[in-house]
């Protein structure tokens, strides 16, 4: 089975922003990849005029990874990483000793690219969209960056549109309820952000993969 890969542009955000960021990507990637039919509702992002589609059966199971990334990246400040969302089918292996196995074969994933960026001792607005009164150049710089950003999503999201619509020919005949895998880095990560047994997972797979 062909396994596509899609590698997102890469987004520089704080973390603040991690969880308005991560539930749009991740939210608006399983709407374009949900074979069954959803009752999706409009979300608003917190920080960025951006509105997507979002998905209240997943809702808790992409907030509790969100949570879990944060944790990660607070313990790793300044640093690149990637979230990795995967699909894939399972297949029973030949019975054994122990009784019947599975494998999972994966036939798509997505790498969410993110560099998490310490804000500047003057950004102190944790409020939606506003911005407190800091003096006009911080004032200036900060929604610079804040619309820079909001534009970077914009393109990230037609690049998942736009892959989601030309890759169709992978996907296996599966049930509506989808088998999917949202894999984070561990506290115990290597350099690049990825530990040892996301990576185990992955090559195992039989596909390629790119950090």
């Amino acid at each position: 089975m062909n396994c596509e890969t899609c590698q997102l542009k890469e987004l520089e955000l704080e973390a603040r922003e991690i969880r308005d960021v991560l539930r749009c990507i991740l939210h608006t990637i399983f709407f374009h990849r949900t074979l069954s039919l959803v009752r999706p509702k409009d979300v608003d992002c917190e920080f960025f005029e951006i509105t997507y589609c979002g998905l209240p059966e997943l809702e808790k199971e992409v907030d509790e990874k969100i949570d879990q990334f944060i944790g990660w990246a607070e313990k790793h400040p300044n640093r690149r990483s990637q979230v990795c969302l995967s699909f894939f089918d399972e297949k029973n292996k030949h019975p054994g000793w122990f009784g019947n196995k599975t494998e999972r074969i994966y036939w798509e994933q997505w790498f969410i690219n993110l560099h998490v960026i310490s804000p500047k001792r003057y950004s102190k607005s944790n409020s939606s969209k506003g911005l407190t009164n800091i003096g006009g150049n911080a004032l200036e710089e900060i929604s610079s960056r804040r619309a820079a950003l909001e534009s970077s999503i914009h393109e990230v999201l037609f690049q998942i549109i736009n892959f989601a619509n030309e890759k169709r020919d992978h996907i296996p005949a599966i049930p509506d309820t989808f088998n999917h895998d949202i894999m984070i880095p561990s506290f115990s990560d290597s350099v690049f952000g990825w530990n040892t047994d996301v990576l185990r997972r992955v090559l195992n797979s039989g596909h390629p993969y790119s950090l």
